[in-house]
């Protein structure tokens, strides 16, 4: 098993188990293919829901069989995350990444060629739920492999830092999907929508092949020195954090696989509106992930920012619920949802990466990748349950119903994120 340990910066350029020297700076590309391999997936998983109008459209489909559709591209990334994360401990970074990486480019290629309406013939919902699910089945080893990487490369003084411009790779990826997905789903068709993704897979695949390789140990550190500890599934804290990120993003994901269909349907907003809508939503989680990782750092305050951000996200919204009530008998208001939306949604993806080093640190570096991959399964299973309970809620208690449940999952998770210690 491969050790992670600690660097300082201050050192001369060191030699990993292959004989390779690095120098200090190694660790920012590092960084950039982490960024890269996440943003690329992140393309797939949030902005493939951003063409869910066209999507519907295309494949001729219902809300119920849209909500399915998306959602097993949810389920398929919580099922393999796990797995994926235990062979990350086992094999390491380099090997992981570029098996997932090429498989999930050579797939979506595959889907490119036969998963796409043409005149002749349009695909089933079957079908197109099937191959979504082994899309998330391949992509899910992205998230724990990259986390991994960064935490062996960086210094507990940078984790925090490093680990959100990580997670800014998710709203990067997501917003330029939501941009790019819908429009080119609407004038070339879902041929050169997967096409597209396939081709910036099989490209983090490359700068991972070039540039990713384990840290260098130092002096006489022993690989079983970074394994010390519990192991996280036996581990009380690390189950109440990935649990807690797990609850909190069942909001998130309710306004990247939804909200366009809400600001079309109910709004009456048009397809500018809506990616432009989700691209803010991703900008300014971008923005705020950074800002809130720098922040953490400086001051150690990460449980405490975590619980803030569940009361934060709750609170959005109830907002955003109490304007949806507004506008149904008020209609200038729904000028305003979009704006609603992007503040609800913001909000509810400003602390991932400060979430995912306190869980990182509480598992030890021997076991990053199980523990990240832990809270990456219950994330995921939030992409595949939101999205079909999604058209559930919508026939019971409408577009209300639906933020009134976001905003009660945000505050569910407040209890459950770790107090101080």
């Amino acid at each position: 098993m491969s050790a992670i340990v600690t660097r300082n910066d201050c050192q001369p350029p060191a030699k990993a188990a292959a004989g390779r020297a690095f120098g200090p700076n190694h660790r920012w590309k590092v960084l950039g293919i982490g960024v890269a391999a996440n943003a690329g997936f992140s393309a797939t998983f949030s902005g493939v829901p951003a063409t869910a109008v066209v999507m519907r459209q295309g494949y001729h489909l219902d809300n119920a069989s849209l909500g399915l559709a998306l959602g097993l591209l949810g389920l398929g990334v919580a099922l393999s995350e796990l797995p994926w994360g235990v062979l990350t401990d086992r094999w390491g970074d380099r090997r992981v990444l570029l098996t997932g990486l090429g498989a999930t480019a050579a797939w979506l290629f595959i889907m490119a060629m036969l998963v796409v309406p043409t005149k002749a013939a349009v695909p089933g919902v079957t079908l197109l739920s099937e191959s979504l699910l082994v899309a998330g089945l391949l992509g899910g080893s992205v998230n724990g492999s990259s986390g991994r990487a960064i935490m062996g490369w960086f210094g507990q003084g940078e984790r925090g830092f490093a680990m959100s411009i990580r997670q800014t790779a998710v709203p990067l990826g997501g917003g330029l999907g939501a941009l790019v997905l819908p429009s080119l789903a609407v004038t070339l068709g879902y041929a050169a929508v997967f096409g597209l993704l396939a081709a910036l897979s099989a490209l983090s695949a490359f700068f991972a092949w070039r540039w990713l390789h384990e840290p260098p140990a130092q002096g006489d550190a022993h690989p079983a020195a970074a394994t010390s500890g519990p192991a996280p599934l036996r581990n009380i804290e690390v189950w109440r954090i990935s649990t807690a990120i797990g609850l909190l993003c069942f909001p998130q994901v309710a306004v990247l696989t939804f909200a366009s269909v809400f600001l079309h349907d109910f709004a009456g907003m048009g397809t500018w509106v809506t990616s432009a809508s989700l691209a803010a939503v991703q900008t300014g989680a971008m923005v705020m992930r950074v800002w809130s990782g720098r922040f953490t750092d400086r001051h150690g305050n990460r449980r405490p920012f975590l619980r803030f951000c569940s009361v934060l996200s709750a609170l959005a919204f109830l907002a955003l619920w109490l304007l949806v009530i507004a506008a149904a008998g008020q209609p200038a208001l729904m000028v305003l949802l979009p704006v609603m939306v992007v503040v609800a949604g913001i909000s509810v993806s400003a602390w991932h990466g400060v979430a995912y080093t306190e869980l990182a640190t509480l598992a030890g570096p021997g076991h990053v990748g199980t523990a990240l991959s832990l809270a990456n399964t219950l994330v995921f299973v939030g992409f595949c349950l939101v999205p079909i309970a999604i058209p559930w809620l919508l026939l019971f208690s409408a577009w209300p119903g639906v933020w009134l449940a976001a905003a009660i999952c945000a505050a569910i998770a407040w209890p459950i994120f770790l107090r101080p210690a």
